[in-house]
């Protein structure tokens, strides 16, 4: 049962708008999207309009569009356009959980449809399929309200007259030949929802109170029937609905029902009894195939319905044969294979269970105060009802039960029937724990007060120890039903509530994880039950133990589930028991919404729970008894630190019976225990120094003697190891900050724990470790004198060179957190080892990119510690701060260009991300130093008046942060606004945004402020992640020289990437840069094409045979050529030239398939042109014609073709057609050298002197010398590594 307790909580809508008793309906021939107006009823107050018209009122909207389209169904006798159906139906889902919406528009809806079946069934002949093909878009509308509403809430507007019967049944029969075609549709055809719609038709129609062989007019005369046989329109209803039985669909049900109303008929006593044969005959038969297990389930469905709606006198005597059917399937493999079998053979059971016994109101039956509002207002006093409610059930009258007792002789037949239920309440499925839970509370019901005791104590034995915790589960639900029905004695409390509780705290742990939150979820709903039936008079003991147990669910369970379940009991019993301490506003607190967070249960509602004192001691028994032993590790963390917010209520308590539980308990053999029992102890120490608590002797002993007896019982190895070095280093930290007393040996041993744990691999420990030191060296290690602080150092700095990567990693850290004191010492090997270990360029054999990232925050925070002390003063700290502009941002902004890429990807973002945040914060620094000795300089005495930029313009005085490290840090950090990984372009933005308008520290000297505030405005509304939006903006920055370069170089990496959306994206900024005439340039005149093609020079010279960069280069080139950008103007003979010669160099010797064919196009683009340089690119593409690779070749052929149709210069006309033939005919991709030789012959087309091609030759064939083996072996061993290479 999922959230039982918390779905009971919330109010449906019926409940918080009270209909009148007589709610006024609409007037079925009012038309509601005739006058929408008439069903608002005026804007009248929703809380005493009538239920239905405040429906309405809500449903207004999509009602207009439905009532027009059924109008358009009905005036075309049937669904024109099929879209129609599916909107419709798309409507109907929306209302799937809330179908009370739909209710006062069914008969709008239903009853000109159906009215719209029966004429068309009456017109056209049943055995026709233009009937079914009208009526199946009908069928599928009317099923869609049944699976919304319900059933029985549509039926009642199905046309019932008694000539429709036949008609319906000739229906039945048509939809039950025809054959279905939506097995493999996604989308329904209508056959499934016609059948449950006809069979839901029948199932009122049976109801007609006539004599069915009246209506049948297959029966000639009256005499015919002598009344032992079955009607034959019966037999006809019961042969179709037999085959349904066995369906898997909702047919099955739907016959169950029409069967259930059709044999319980007084004139069905023959069909009855003809069915139960069936039916007998059947169960017996039944064995391991699927459609036998479908009827199986379908015929105890049907017999269910069956003993539920009939005659008790007709049903008894069919009483034992289903009985012993029912017991012989429950034995059967398939009944243990099938829940769904078994709950229906549970609920068959208990029918058969309430047939035997006599109906009757038990007199011992609890009576509760009446749940109408009305009548308890009535009564005299709120006491006398209290009271008359609890006497009602005390005061039973002895005579009465007695005689109950004597006068009542159960059926053996009902003791077997309730053994099974107390099994069924053990079954593995939750759906048959439910069905045998209420069937127990029905039978118990009709008991008498010992028979019922008796059942109570089975129930109980369900709770013992040695059950599982299915029997716990069904144990709480049978509880609650006997509670909800009043048949659970205040008297039988002493027994029930202990179980309650228990169950309440339910887990069990089963290996890497427990069960028991379904347990604790049903004894929730047990307690709901309790305050919805009994008095206050009878619950005020009751709830007084039971409220501490619910609260603590609420607030410290695991599931959310069982979170909201506690809430809402605790919530029902305030509500419903009268006054209770705190309890509205711990209502308020623990809402269903509050819950909703595991971390805001632990760490704020709970915390404000326990301000009571009911409540604070249950919740640290719960921490420190169940939750920091738990087996999640980050429930016992966050438990910890839950337990350590209590301790501001009670500081004696944690500081006493806290601690002393704690601390022996860091050392048991439970991983689990001692783990939790370490964090709670550190943050217990760590809360009350906060508090101001001062600690004894006795207790600074015992929590300096944690950490080395862990150390000494070896408690770091094996499976836990790693989880107590994480939980050790924290405990560390927290004694650290409350100052515990250490002696120095102690001292020794937990600066090596930590210093183990800052080698560990596992980043998580390390940083544990890392976050100690930062408190430990400073309390304890500081006043140690300057050979503890030069050794630690030492160590430190030697382990950046270590061979351990973890080392490296950690030692970085490390170097980071020491304090000013250790760092003034020997402050400039520090820095200078970070700064080497920073970047990639320093340690080319170290690929480890954590390393350098940890150097990167290391080396920043260095920065900041060793700048703090000198802020204030100009005098002192000159050298650092010069060597910080001097070498450390030299390093960062090296780190800036770490594109390392392993198998996790590019590694190196996470270095420039880095980097960025370090550049950021050792700009502040520089800018707050230059401010401070601005204003301590000598000047003229009105500084005061005068701007920061205005300050740093005119001083004289040496800047730290100047011009060019202002232009290198702006563009260095736009380039990687403008790559291509979402994350990194949204922190570059976000770190300019924060450098340009930083409120604290002004930062001059930024070329071009304007138009970088203009395109990185101080708003947090642009998602500058989205690429759409990014590049528009950033590419405006390529007009500015100082930054064009860098940035076109990251631009590149996008235009020319491999990520089809961010290409499209950044080509087309850069493309509508290129034809903005708004965009202004500094180039001297000189157009945005001309200075885009000289940055694309640059960045082609500046990153030569570097792929990651070159690739996309070329890419990009060849992008805007097809564009049309560069080609057919004049001016860009030099940028042609230098093109050819950097793609000629990047080509030679590559085997990077996507380069060379964006080289090949470029040189294809410019051969094209008649330009002086055409011919120079011309001669480079036909020496591809042999290159080695033949798809190489190909693709050579194909962009020589292509020119020669462009360009008629570059081959004499005499000689184009036999070209055109060559390249056309020449199988390029065979052998190699054939298509050399062919290349000769376009060569002396083209009027190449033989020296060239000599030259191209020699080339060739000593490459193919290098390579002859290779290649005399396998021509294709080139081409096969080419497509390895390029990921085809």
């Amino acid at each position: 049962m999922e959230e039982t307790a918390a779905a009971a909580a919330v109010p449906a809508l019926n409940a918080s708008a009270p209909a009148s008793p007589e709610p006024s309906r609409a007037s079925p021939d009012a038309d509601a999207s005739a006058d929408p107006t008439a069903a608002v009823g005026g804007g009248g107050d929703d809380e005493h309009e009538s239920k239905e018209v405040v429906l309405r009122r809500y449903f207004l909207q999509e009602w207009e569009l439905v009532a027009a389209i059924l109008h358009r169904i009905v005036a075309g006798g049937g669904v024109v356009e099929p879209a129609d159906v599916h909107r419709i139906r798309s409507i109907m889902d929306k209302y799937q959980e809330e179908g009370q919406l739909l209710e006062p528009y069914l008969e709008d809806i239903v009853s000109p449809l159906m009215s719209l079946v029966r004429s068309k069934t009456m017109e056209l002949d049943c055995g026709t399929d233009e009937l079914l093909d009208i009526i199946k878009p009908l069928c599928i509308i009317m099923y869609t309200l049944v699976t919304v509403c319900g059933y029985k809430s549509v039926i009642k507007f199905f046309p019932h007259q008694v000539s429709d019967l036949e008609l319906a049944v000739a229906l039945l029969e048509k939809c039950h030949t025809m054959s279905s075609v939506t097995a493999l549709r996604q989308e329904s055809t209508g056959e499934m929802e016609t059948r449950c719609v006809v069979l839901l038709w029948l199932y009122i129609l049976v109801l007609i109170p006539f004599d069915i062989s009246t209506v049948d007019t297959s029966i000639a005369t009256a005499d015919s029937m002598d009344g032992l046989e079955v009607v034959p329109l019966v037999t006809r209803i019961l042969d179709i609905c037999k085959d349904y039985l066995s369906n898997s669909g909702p047919m099955r049900r739907i016959s169950g029902l029409l069967l259930a109303r059709l044999l319980t008929r007084p004139d069905m006593a023959k069909a009855f009894s003809s069915f139960m044969e069936w039916a007998h005959k059947m169960l017996l038969a039944v064995t391991d195939d699927f459609v036998d297990q479908f009827r199986s389930i379908g015929i105890v469905e049907a017999l269910a319905s069956i003993f539920k709606i009939g005659n008790r006198r007709v049903l008894y005597a069919a009483v034992s044969g289903t009985w012993n059917d029912c017991s012989v399937v429950m034995k059967t493999n398939v009944s243990a294979r099938s829940p769904l079998l078994r709950k229906f053979l549970v609920k068959l059971a208990q029918r058969v269970a309430l047939i035997s016994l006599p109906h009757r109101s038990p007199s011992w039956q609890y009576k509760s105060i009446s749940s109408s509002l009305g009548a308890n207002l009535s009564s005299s006093t709120a006491r006398e009802g209290y009271l008359s409610g609890s006497s009602q059930q005390v005061n039973i009258d002895h005579t009465d039960m007695c005689f109950l007792e004597e006068d009542m002789d159960v059926p053996e037949i009902v003791e077997e029937i309730i053994d099974l239920l107390l099994t069924g309440l053990r079954d593995s499925d939750t759906i048959v724990r439910w069905s045998a839970a209420k069937g127990i509370g029905r039978i118990t019901a009709r008991l008498t007060p010992a028979l019922s005791g008796e059942v109570i104590s089975s129930i109980l034995q369900l709770f013992s120890p040695g059950e599982g915790d299915g029997s716990w589960h069904g144990g709480c639900l049978a509880l609650a039903e006997l509670a909800r029905r009043g048949l659970l004695l205040p008297s039988s409390f002493p027994d029930v509530i202990p179980v309650i509780i228990k169950a309440l705290h339910y887990d069990v742990r089963r290996g890497p994880h427990s069960i028991g939150s379904h347990v604790r979820d049903a004894a929730a709903y047990v307690c709901w039950a309790f305050g919805r039936a009994y008095t206050n008079y009878d619950m005020k003991a009751v709830l007084e133990q039971l409220a501490p147990h619910l609260l603590t669910v609420a607030c410290y369970d695991r599931e959310v589930n069982c979170r909201r379940a506690a809430s809402a009991a605790f919530q029902e019993n305030v509500g419903r028991q009268g006054t209770f301490p705190h309890g509205i506003d711990i209502v308020n607190t623990t809402d269903y919404f509050a819950l909703a967070s595991r971390s805001n249960s632990y760490l704020s509602v709970a915390v404000s729970v326990a301000q009571y004192k009911e409540y604070l001691y249950p919740f640290a028994e719960e921490l420190l008894c169940n939750k920091i032993t738990h087996w999640e590790k980050s429930l016992r963390e966050l438990a910890a630190q839950a337990l350590s917010l209590l301790v501001q209520y009670d500081m004696d308590y944690f500081s006493g019976h806290a601690l002393e539980k704690l601390v022996p308990c860091t050392l048991s053999s439970d991983l689990c225990t001692r783990h939790g029992a370490t964090l709670a102890a550190g943050e217990v120490a760590l809360k009350l120094y906060q508090l101001g608590f001062t600690f004894t002797s006795n207790t600074q002993k015992a929590l300096s003697g944690i950490v080395p007896a862990i150390e000494k019982a070896r408690l770091y190895r094996g499976k836990g190891g790693e989880i107590m070095r994480s939980a050790v280093s924290r405990f560390i930290s927290c004694i650290s900050i409350a100052g515990i007393s250490l002696n120095e040996k102690t001292k020794r041993s937990l600066l090596e724990t930590l210093n183990e744990n800052m080698r560990h691999p596992n980043s998580q420990i390390q940083c544990a470790a890392v976050d100690a030191l930062r408190h430990f060296i400073p309390t304890y290690l500081v006043s140690s004198g300057e050979r503890i602080a030069n050794d630690i150092i030492s160590k430190y700095v030697a382990l950046l060179d270590d061979s351990n990567v973890a080392a490296r990693r950690g030692a970085a850290l490390a170097l980071g957190i020491l304090p000013y004191k250790f760092l003034i010492l020997k402050w400039m090997p520090v820095m200078s080892k970070l700064c080497s270990s920073c970047t990639i360029e320093d340690k080319p054999d170290d690929p480890d990119a954590e390393a350098r990232v940890n150097s990167v925050k290391g080396l920043i925070s260095v920065c900041e510690t060793l700048t703090a002390s000198f802020d204030q003063s100009s005098n002192g700290g000159d050298s650092v701060y010069a060597y910080i502009k001097d070498y450390v941002m030299r390093a960062l902004f090296r780190a800036l260009d770490d594109y390392a890429v392993d198998n996790r990807g590019d590694v190196g973002s996470w270095v420039r991300e880095a980097a960025m945040d370090a550049l950021e914060r050792c700009t502040f620094i520089l800018c707050k130093r230059d401010s401070v000795a601005l204003r301590t300089a000598p000047a003229s005495g009105h500084e005061s008046e005068m701007s920061d930029m205005e300050i740093n313009a005119s001083s004289t005085v040496p800047q730290l942060f100047d011009s060019g490290i202002a232009q290198d840090l702006v563009a260095g950090i736009a380039k990687q606004a403008v790559e291509k990984i979402n994350k990194m372009r949204e922190i570059a933005v976000k770190t300019l945004q924060r450098i340009l308008y930083n409120q604290e520290q002004f930062i001059p000297f930024i070329p071009h402020r304007e138009l970088l505030e203009e395109t990185i405005p101080n708003s947090t509304d642009l998602e500058w992640a989205v690429p759409t939006v990014s590049y528009p903006r950033l590419v405006k920055l390529l007009q500015v020289s100082c930054y064009s370069k860098p940035v076109l170089s990251g631009f590149v990496i996008s235009t020319g990437g491999l990520q089809e959306s961010l290409k499209k994206a950044s080509t087309s900024a850069l493309v509508g840069y290129l034809q903005d005439s708004d965009i202004n340039t500094n180039g001297e005149g000189k157009s945005r094409e001309c200075l885009l093609s000289c940055d694309l020079l640059w960045v082609l010279q500046r990153y030569q045979k570097c792929d990651r960069v070159v690739t996309p280069t070329l890419k990009t080139i060849e992008s805007l050529f097809s564009r049309k950008v560069f080609l057919n103007k004049e001016g860009y003979s030099e940028f042609y030239s230098g093109l050819i010669d950097l793609v000629g160099s990047e080509l030679k010797g590559s085997k990077d398939f996507t380069k060379l064919c964006a080289g090949l196009s470029i040189l294809g683009y410019i051969s094209s042109q008649s330009d002086g340089t055409c011919t120079k690119a011309f001669c480079q593409l036909l020496t591809f014609l042999g290159h080695r690779y033949p798809k190489i070749r190909k693709a050579a052929a194909d962009q020589v073709y292509l020119v020669l149709l462009q360009n008629n210069d570059l081959i004499p006309s005499e000689n184009t057609d036999k070209a055109q033939e060559v390249l056309s005919e020449t199988c390029w991709e065979g052998d190699v050298g054939e298509a050399r030789r062919k290349r000769s012959e376009l060569n002396e087309m083209a009027g190449f002197s033989a020296a060239t091609s000599q030259k191209c030759e020699n080339r060739e064939t000593g490459r193919k010398a290098d390579v002859q083996t290779a290649v005399s072996t396998d021509e294709n061993k080139s081409y096969s590594s080419l497509v390895d290479f390029s990921g085809y």
